[in-house]
């Protein structure tokens, strides 16, 4: 079943205006909880409701258009190809390539992990097709949750959009905390030598990391200013990171022992597998290129050029 809303016309006009970022819709934002006779009446009506919100889907223009009206505030639409391009490359030349890739060669792949890059590219290519064929045709900031409101309802987008969320929390504090633990040893500490202890907790939760809140916040904050200042930021970063991969490629390759690779693949067929889908995750990032569609100038033509360069 598809539902839409004719309200201001598909165009956000009808939209009551805000005071203070806020109004009275945001708090009760259905006639059913204006008074507990309608509150009453709607719990009566709960098994409609329920199988009107599994079913359910949004319309293309639903979104593009009174969706997006309902935050007031369009967004500036500074990025090109080159921006998205340096966001993608960014985003996957993470965590995943600097931690992962050691630990795949020394448990399960070998030497054979200089090919599960290639397996696990191609996996996530796949991936990215789907995200890029989707962003083009709702170039919105809503991303996934867009996309499967208007492919499969809303309580599948409610699903993915709640893991999503879930996975970028989980990500950014893992990563955060890193920052922490590298800083320490850089300064010829112990990792967690920076953090508070606090022995009331348990075990191995009870390490406090002022220093990541700090990064997360002042990320955040830059994020927020400019986004095309964030674009800059990012490329500076992106471009150290590369230049720290390619020192490790030539300083290892000048040490490298070619006996090294005598057995390719000691942990055989199991190990490569197993490897190349741990590996995946250093591709894991990806998705944040569909999610700049409002801030993109040619949505069209930028957005597959940034979403397939990285892999």
């Amino acid at each position: 079943m598809v539902i839409s809303s004719n309200e201001g016309g598909g165009n956000g006009n009808g939209l009551k205006k805000r005071v203070c970022g806020c109004s009275q819709a945001d708090f009760l934002p259905e006639e059913s909880f204006q008074s507990w006779g309608n509150y009453v009446k709607a719990l009566g009506n709960t098994k409609q409701r329920f199988k009107d919100w599994l079913l359910a889907r949004s319309l293309d223009h639903l979104e593009l258009h009174e969706m997006r009206a309902c935050s007031q505030h369009e967004m500036k639409k500074t990025l090109n190809w080159w921006d998205l391009i340096w966001f993608g490359v960014g985003a996957v030349m993470g965590a995943g390539i600097f931690v992962l890739t050691g630990e795949a060669a020394k448990n399960d792949a070998g030497p054979a992990v200089v090919i599960l890059y290639f397996i696990s590219g191609v996996s996530a290519m796949l991936s990215v097709l789907c995200y890029t064929e989707f962003a083009v045709e709702l170039p919105i900031a809503g991303g996934p949750f867009a996309y499967l409101r208007v492919e499969l309802g809303d309580f599948m987008a409610y699903i993915a959009a709640r893991n999503i969320l879930f996975e970028y929390i989980v990500a950014g504090a893992s990563v955060a905390r890193s920052w922490t633990s590298y800083f320490a040893t850089l300064c010829n500490y112990r990792p967690n030598d920076f953090r508070i202890n606090v022995s009331s907790l348990a075990e191995n939760y009870n390490h406090l990391d002022p220093i990541a809140v700090i990064i997360s916040i002042i990320i955040c904050i830059g994020a927020s200013l400019s986004m095309k200042g964030s674009s800059r930021f990012n490329l500076v970063a992106t471009l150290i990171h590369v230049a720290v991969i390619i020192f490790i490629l030539v300083t290892g390759l000048t040490k490298a022992d070619p006996a090294n690779y005598s057995s390719f693949a000691p942990y055989g067929i199991r190990g490569v597998l197993k490897a190349s889908a741990m590996l995946f995750f250093a591709y894991v990032g990806f998705d944040g290129v569909a999610t700049l569609g409002e801030e993109i100038k040619n949505p069209g033509r930028d957005i597959p050029i940034g979403s397939l360069d990285p892999c």
